[in-house]
């Protein structure tokens, strides 16, 4: 069986990694490469950087950090935010990273996403996929059951600001036939409340589709971890505030996971 991972993520804007909830208030939590290389050394299995706000202000992503981190950092490392084309993912890897994330330019142009993948290799191009419920019967839509009711997912993009009117669940499967290598599931409703995450949306995905799926929204404490890589079948869980403000270290994590039979490297 695959080593479950854990990944902490670094939203960042103007150079430094904020935190907020819902997309919303962001705060100050640090600088990039420090954080980078911190929880490198802690096990971080890999990290995701998210230039949160490159696609909304319409800037390019901010390499002199992408290239700040990869000197610091030895695990694998995805950048997203403000990839407009296969120019921009192709800088984005010289400067170190290891793989690109990509969401509106993607959702507007999907071809760039097959593209990227024939150019780039699949293993590279991670499609990040912003969702949030919508608790209507819609007859076009995937309307799943859930605990909380009846609903589907919209995908959102520019950073959680622009509703699309796509299904997050047909997308899924479009991006996994578009070549792409992995997916970053975001539930925007339960995005830094630290009530755990979507696992309803989490799993949904999973089961639908056969590309592994990191999963991101909601962390709050170990135990909604352990419940995402168990219940919601995901392949990764990603977390950012109980990382940044030294509610857990990577080792605990694990050690939890471990001790409940989840298989992790330690």
């Amino acid at each position: 069986m695959l080593a479950k991972r854990i990944i902490p993520c670094l939203d960042m804007t103007e150079g430094r990694v904020v935190k907020g909830v819902k997309f919303k208030n962001l705060r100050d939590a640090g600088d990039p490469p420090e954080l980078g290389e911190l929880y490198s050394q802690q096990g971080a299995d890999e990290l995701v950087f998210l230039d949160v706000t490159a696609s909304s202000d319409k800037r390019e992503i901010l390499i002199d950090v992408v290239k700040r981190t990869a000197d610091r950092v030895f695990i694998p490392f995805t950048v997203g935010g403000g990839i407009r084309n296969l120019d921009d993912i192709r800088q984005v890897l010289s400067a170190g990273a290891d793989k690109v994330g990509i969401n509106t330019s993607g959702v507007e142009n999907p071809e760039l996403l097959s593209k990227a993948a024939r150019r780039f290799g699949s293993q590279c191009i991670v499609c990040a996929i912003d969702a949030k419920r919508v608790y209507e019967n819609v007859s076009d839509k995937i309307v799943v059951d859930t605990p909380e009711g009846k609903c589907w997912w919209e995908v959102y993009t520019y950073g959680g600001r622009k509703p699309t009117g796509i299904d997050a669940i047909k997308w899924a499967i479009q991006v996994e036939e578009k070549g792409v290598g992995e997916i970053l599931l975001t539930s925007m409703d339960c995005d830094g409340t630290k009530q755990g995450y979507d696992i309803s949306l989490t799993r949904t995905i999973c089961e639908t589709v056969n590309i592994p799926i990191i999963a991101s929204g909601g962390a709050g404490n170990i135990e909604h971890i352990y419940e995402v890589l168990t219940k919601g079948k995901a392949d990764a869980a990603l977390a950012a505030s109980i990382f940044h403000y030294g509610t857990y270290s990577i080792g605990e994590v694990k050690k939890y996971l471990a001790e409940r039979n989840v298989t992790v490297r330690l």
